[in-house]
């Protein structure tokens, strides 16, 4: 992300040596890296609240495909019902002796 060298570091370190001083500094240094462990905290922790809802709407849009797949399921079982319906009136017609080959498909209807 940032590409600090070692020269940069040197730098900082110099200045902040000769503006807070040599008193104060190591207290700067103990003070600047408590703050940059909680900002670092605190954004680990967003990050895990964003992956954590990314995984719920991803769960909540694979059980609504799955209800979009159950009603495609519930239309294919009841078409297959009808199928079956059918094909077993047609038996039962050919069972009964009507010869449903031999007349015109108006008084099929």
């Amino acid at each position: 992300m940032f590409e600090i060298g070692f020269s940069e570091l040197v730098m900082v370190g110099l200045v902040s040596l000769l503006v807070i001083g040599p008193e104060r500094l190591p207290a700067a240094a103990r003070l600047a890296g408590f703050w940059l462990g909680k900002t670092r905290a605190m954004i680990n922790s967003v990050k895990a609240e964003i992956a954590v809802e990314l995984r719920a709407e991803e769960m909540r849009q694979l059980f609504k495909e799955e209800s979009g797949l159950q009603d495609f399921q519930q239309l294919v079982d009841e078409t297959n019902e009808t199928v079956q319906s059918i094909h077993s009136s047609i038996t039962s017609l050919s069972h009964d002796g009507v010869d449903l080959t031999k007349r015109p498909p108006h008084e099929l209807e």
